[in-house]
């Protein structure tokens, strides 16, 4: 069972803040490829959307959340089954303080 992935708008703004702080603390170079990678890994989702572990942080939430991890990123999603969607929801920094994962999107 094939999925389509889509992005939400605050992911793409998060990636946007990823990018410009690497541009300024490494290089163009490192940016660009820390987003290439983050952008990549939830392809290992399309056919496999449920072997990854859920975000128990969220677990309060009305979606069921799971993440998969890409470098220093928890790239956090929900599976909407009917629509044979992944929804990328957020990319969190796992050298944050675990709490902001639950900050409002």
């Amino acid at each position: 069972m094939s999925y389509k992935v889509i992005w939400s708008s605050f992911v793409e703004s998060e990636l946007d803040q990823i990018f410009e702080y690497y541009v300024e603390k490494a290089s163009l170079k490192v940016a660009k490829n820390i987003i290439q990678n983050i952008l990549a890994e939830p392809n290992r989702l399309i056919d496999n959307s449920e072997i990854f572990q859920t975000e128990e942080l969220l677990i309060d939430r009305e979606d069921s959340y799971r993440y998969i991890v890409c470098d220093n990123y928890k790239i956090i999603y929900s599976i909407d089954i009917e629509l044979k969607l992944i929804k990328i929801a957020d990319v969190f920094d796992t050298r944050q303080n675990p709490t902001k994962i639950k900050r409002n999107k």
